[in-house]
């Protein structure tokens, strides 16, 4: 699966249901290109397009339980290979690690209001 594949299956469990519109502008890629990869994500049982609610004229993408289960999968094995990493350290390189958790967690917020947009 693609970075942008991935990427996008993980924006939808972080946001819920988008725009394919809101998609490529998130994920830095051009409406079309998204549209193919939404339609490959469908194929796959990724993904679905549902109309929505509040405004018969949008479609909006899913993640479907298959594609929720994939990111949570992902996810884990990326907790696997860092807690293997990590157990490799030093205690003195662990104890930087520690004391820059919240330096990092605010890059992960502001990179994800970057991603997100300054509407959302």
């Amino acid at each position: 699966m693609s970075l942008t594949s991935a990427a996008t299956l993980a924006t939808l469990d972080r946001t819920g249901p988008r725009r394919v519109t809101d998609l490529a502008a998130v994920e830095g890629v051009t409406q079309p290109a998204m549209t193919a990869l939404v339609r490959v994500l469908e194929e796959s049982g990724l993904v679905e397009r549902r109309g929505d609610a509040s405004d018969k004229r949008v479609t909006l993408v899913y993640l479907t339980k298959a594609g929720a289960s994939y990111v949570r999968t992902r996810r884990q094995a990326g907790v696997h290979a860092f807690e293997r990493l990590i157990g490799e350290l030093t205690g003195d390189e662990v104890e930087a690690l520690v004391a820059a958790l919240p330096a990092l967690k605010h890059l992960a917020e502001l990179e994800s209001q970057d991603r997100e947009g300054p509407n959302q």
